[in-house]
């Protein structure tokens, strides 16, 4: 046995055992905490998959890379100060401010501890804290803080501030962009324009009725996020999910997937100025809505899975709508494919463009067609996976290049194995009820739900009549946007929209 392995596990024992379920819980004191920070810089496999608070208490997530193990550790914080993991773990950065903003905890000795969410015009200062601190009245836009950006130092070199309200239908952030000439020297992001206060309006709120804002915190993975969370429900309640509501869950899921997958491959062409696939896998990606619409009775089929079930069954005309649709896809696919491969042109702006490299990837525990494409292949349906995917059969593809043609080529080889899952899981979906009723009970639970981006973690934390005291949901986004900012250096200026939406990040993911 690895001796960090076993000190892991004795860090585990140490603490004072958390009623989690499925994931070991440890609280720890101080000590205990300085002793998980040494073991963080001495293994390289421990990855951080995600940090965030309570009142008065931080936590965090924490996966080993070889042993396949998923542990929380949390940390009581009665001086309102906690130990840093952001010079170990870079993922914890953007964690660390957000918990600052929300909850008013302080990392000492952090790498960077600017304002994230917070943009100087809430009401309240740490809203979440158990005593939040009122603030006088909020300015006026036109008088609002600025954002501290990192200095520029250098010769030649010139600013060019994007955003955060941007030409195209998209959300709204603001990218500052160090150029010497064209050539991006850095580019550093500023979010946080879209927080609604999603998690303390679910707080509060019966675990069933929460449901629908943990739908909506990033809606293009609506059915990626209702899972997690229900999945951190039923886990922290001990209630099982009938087998055909997780079948059909499964189902969404990949049609979701599809639906995404289309619609990047067809907007990264766009932003190479190729408008004709971007065209095809439009109306291609419509078909898969409708078909949704046709089979759930949403486009998007948002608030269709609920903790306990799903809400409703899937309609008789579903699985005809679906396969249509699914040979749309399959009809056109492979000349889409062969167009993007040999049109000289935009091969050469997507192969070598926008690139990160597998040590920093895996540096950040990214997921996604972002890890994927450099080398690491985690994807939560195989690890620490969960059903119905440990009864299907399906490949994870893995790329070693890194760069915009490598996220796509994830994508399209996704796109493919998914079809066949959507066809595996109609096939065999088993009869049954899709709903059973909620036990009242308190508990605490987490989970993950393989997303069109990546991994979606949930945790969440009931009282005895399953009314949600405490939740996070971590949006694979979080460690993937800091990659962004790597990809685009020593590229070009014109070349970050193609750059972005190769990765497309999602903002109100991380907003919150």
């Amino acid at each position: 046995m690895d001796p960090r392995i076993e000190e892991l596990r004795a860090l585990l024992g140490q603490g004072t055992a958390m009623p989690c379920r499925p994931w070991a819980h440890a609280r720890l004191d101080r000590p205990q905490w300085e002793r998980l920070l040494l073991l963080l810089a001495a293994d390289a496999r421990l990855e951080l998959l995600s940090l965030w608070a309570e009142p008065g208490v931080v936590l965090c997530a924490l996966r080993h890379e070889e042993e396949e193990e998923f542990v929380l550790f949390s940390l009581a914080c009665p001086d309102g100060t906690y130990p840093a993991l952001s010079p170990l773990r870079p993922g914890a950065v953007r964690f660390e401010r957000m918990v600052r903003d929300l909850w008013g905890l302080v990392a000492t000795d952090a790498v960077d501890l600017r304002p994230w969410l917070d943009h100087g015009r809430w009401a309240l200062a740490a809203p979440m804290a158990a005593r939040p601190a009122r603030r006088e009245a909020p300015p006026a836009p036109t008088d609002a803080p600025q954002p501290a950006f990192l200095p520029v130092e250098g010769e030649s070199l010139h600013q060019i501030p994007v955003g955060p309200i941007h030409a195209g239908i998209i959300e709204p952030g603001h990218f500052r962009f160090t150029a010497q000439g064209e050539m991006v020297a850095r580019l550093e992001q500023r979010l946080g324009y879209v927080h609604k206060g999603t998690l303390g309006l679910m707080i509060g709120k019966p675990a069933r009725a929460a449901a629908t804002f943990a739908a909506r915190i990033s809606g293009d993975a609506t059915v990626a996020y209702s899972i997690a969370y229900a999945r951190a429900v039923e886990a922290a309640l001990g209630v099982a999910a009938p087998t055909r509501a997780v079948w059909l869950r499964a189902l969404m899921a990949e049609i979701e997937r599809i639906a995404n997958h289309l619609h990047d491959f067809g907007f990264v062409c766009n932003d190479a100025a190729f408008a004709f696939i971007h065209a095809r896998t439009g109306l291609l990606r419509e078909g898969v809505l409708r078909a949704a619409a046709t089979a759930f009775g949403h486009r998007l089929m948002m608030d269709r899975v609920l903790p306990g079930g799903i809400a409703d069954d899937l309609t008789l005309l579903g699985p005809d709508a679906i396969e249509r649709a699914l040979a749309a896809i399959e009809a056109e696919l492979p000349d889409l494919i062969a167009t993007y491969e040999n049109y000289a042109s935009l091969v050469d702006r997507v192969v070598g463009t926008g690139a990160v490299s597998a040590q920093l990837v895996a540096r950040f525990a990214a997921g996604g067609h972002v890890g994927r494409a450099a080398s690491r292949g985690f994807d939560c349906r195989k690890s620490p996976g969960y059903a119905p995917y440990d009864a299907l059969d399906f490949a994870v593809p893995v790329f070693a290049e890194g760069d915009v043609d490598a996220r796509v080529r994830v994508r399209l080889a996704e796109l493919q194995e998914s079809i066949k899952l959507v066809r595996a899981i109609l096939a065999d979906l088993p009869h049954g009820p899709v709903l059973v009723p909620l036990a009242a009970a308190a508990g605490e639970g987490a989970a993950m739900a393989e997303s069109f981006r990546g991994e979606v973690f949930a945790w969440v934390r009931l009282d005895e009549s399953a009314i949600l005291r405490g939740a996070f949901l971590r949006d694979p986004s979080w460690l993937q946007w800091p990659l962004l900012e790597a990809a685009i250096e020593d590229n070009i200026v014109p070349d970050f929209p193609l750059c972005n939406k190769s990765f497309n990040c999602s903002y109100s993911g991380v907003d919150l």
